[in-house]
């Protein structure tokens, strides 16, 4: 069962990915839904109120389906391509800092907030 819920929420994750990278366009949605995700995971990976279950299908699931390090990765190779070096390192800085302190914050606020 757990499976199952977790291809379902994989499904819905990707859908709100879509949606949002459609509606906001640009190499920077990428980056912003990337930290967004990082937060939520580190929420939930550290919120004592969630079950290991909860934890899987959220996690692994919805998640995984949401953020992107492909799509990032190809971003920055393509600016690479392109001849822009400052703007590829600019991205891949700000992509990875932002991620591993949103996701810190998220296990923080976690932390305070459900022991």
């Amino acid at each position: 069962m757990t499976a199952l819920l977790v291809a379902v929420a994989g499904g819905l994750g990707v859908l709100a990915r879509h949606l949002l990278s459609s509606a906001v366009q640009g190499p920077w949605t990428i980056v912003a839904i990337n930290v967004a995700g990082s937060f939520l995971l580190g929420l939930l990976v550290a919120a004592a109120w969630a079950s290991p279950q909860a934890r899987t299908v959220a996690g692994a699931g919805f998640l995984g389906g949401f953020t992107t390090f492909s799509t990032f990765s190809v971003q920055v190779v393509s600016d690479l391509d392109a001849g822009r070096p400052g703007h590829a390192l600019a991205y891949l800085l700000v992509s990875v800092v932002l991620g591993v302190l949103a996701a810190a914050a998220g296990f923080w606020l976690a932390r305070e907030s459900w022991g």
